[in-house]
């Protein structure tokens, strides 16, 4: 088993105007079945609300306390605008309780700060980007994840995103400079059933274990193995079978498709 240390967070206890509660549905629709496997139990989390547009232009605030989030990998920052309104923003890395963040076209090339992508250099590398302007950040959210800018383009910047995808997205969209914070996130390894149980992930069953009746890949005399192709209860194929749409109307700013 590995754990986070946990040495950035500064606060274990979260804000509480900026919390509320999080139902669950352990994978469960309206009528109450399962449309999502192997979900339920857990720990009990509050949801907290996330500033992901910054839209306080020109105003300046201070990251108060780095707090650990259950709903997310990546930590969250708390800060503090100069008239006293609180924020959740995703922290990226290497910033610190005590720094100072910054949003709009007056914003310096600086690890927090957010400016339209038309204002930000080619080559820079950002996090929390919005597809749509003003829908708010979309893109490049999780631990340790970036994107660069490598190019612009008329109304549109090339944007390199994590997967390895090139995509066109509006200058007039914003993003944040740096990197997503808490890289290590993909070094953690769980160690035992137990502590996914209380991420609320239950067991995962092979399909050929199962009955015919349950799994496409049930049933046979002892292990039976091949000449069925990996598929999921649905009948949906496994395995790098393609299921996004041959004719998706986003396709028209994906420039490189993402790396395999």
């Amino acid at each position: 088993m590995t754990i986070s240390t946990f040495e950035d967070i500064t606060r274990n206890e979260p804000e509480k105007g900026l919390t509320k509660g999080r139902g669950k549905k352990a994978g469960r629709n309206n009528a109450g079945s399962i449309m999502v496997r192997r979900r339920g139990g857990g720990a009990k989390r509050n949801y907290r609300i996330i500033d992901f547009r910054r839209e306080k232009n020109g105003v300046p605030a201070k990251v108060a306390e780095i707090e650990y989030d259950p709903n997310r990998s990546a930590r969250i920052a708390l800060i503090k605008y100069v008239d006293g309104e609180k924020r959740y923003i995703v922290c990226p890395d290497k910033l610190k309780a005590g720094d100072t963040v910054l949003s709009g076209s007056d914003a310096e090339i600086k690890v927090g700060n957010t400016k339209l992508l038309k204002d930000i250099p080619e080559g820079a590398f950002i996090h929390n980007i919005e597809m749509k302007k003003g829908q708010g950040a979309v893109l490049a959210r999780s631990a340790g994840a970036s994107a660069q800018i490598l190019a612009k383009e008329g109304k549109y910047a090339h944007v390199k995103l994590p997967s390895g995808e090139v995509r066109l997205i509006g200058l007039n969209c914003s993003a944040t400079i740096g990197q997503v914070g808490n890289i290590n996130h993909a070094n953690i390894d769980m160690g035992k059933a137990g502590k996914s149980r209380w991420k609320g992930r239950r067991p995962k069953v092979r399909g050929v274990a199962m009955n015919p009746i349950d799994h496409p890949l049930g049933g046979g005399e002892g292990k039976t193995a091949g000449g069925r192709h990996p598929a999921s209860p649905t009948g949906l194929l496994a395995k790098g079978f393609r299921t996004r749409k041959k004719k998706k109307d986003s396709d028209r700013f994906i420039i490189k498709k993402r790396t395999k």
